[in-house]
């Protein structure tokens, strides 16, 4: 093949690869709003940065990292789901479950969120009884 053609060929497909990323661009699914990293209200003496990502058709939040009052350490939570299965029940609102690592213990969870803020509530005898977080956005 003379060197045109391979020229040719390339510059053709790379227009039609570019192409395609473009016209793909535009079909792009928007993140929902509880996804990112989020820093949690100190519990115990402690926070952590939980990365809320899609976990099948709900969100769960697992520790990317740790902090105490002499800085960031590694704690063995780190990589552990906090945040279970939490499905979207509109209006900014969530329903799942939270596992509390302090006492080991999961309950049922909901998340109210709004815009950078979100309000963690793990609840027992069938949220009637809940204990609720504050958490902060930071990506």
């Amino acid at each position: 093949m003379p060197k045109s053609d391979i020229f040719r060929s390339g510059a053709l497909a790379l227009g039609l690869g570019l192409g395609l990323t473009l016209a793909g661009a535009g079909t792009a699914v928007a993140a929902d709003p509880v996804e990112g990293v989020w820093k949690t209200q100190p519990d115990d003496g402690a926070y952590a940065h939980v990365v809320m990502a899609p976990c099948g058709a709900a969100f769960c939040g697992k520790i990317a990292r740790t902090f105490d009052a002499t800085g960031e350490y590694a704690s063995p939570n780190i990589g552990k789901t906090l945040v279970i299965d939490m499905a979207p029940d509109g209006d900014g609102q969530y329903r799942g479950r939270v596992w509390r690592p302090s006492n080991d213990k999961i309950y049922i969870g909901k998340i109210a969120l709004q815009g950078d803020t979100m309000q963690l509530a793990g609840c027992v005898a069938g949220g009637l009884f809940c204990s609720k977080q504050t958490w902060s956005r930071i990506d």
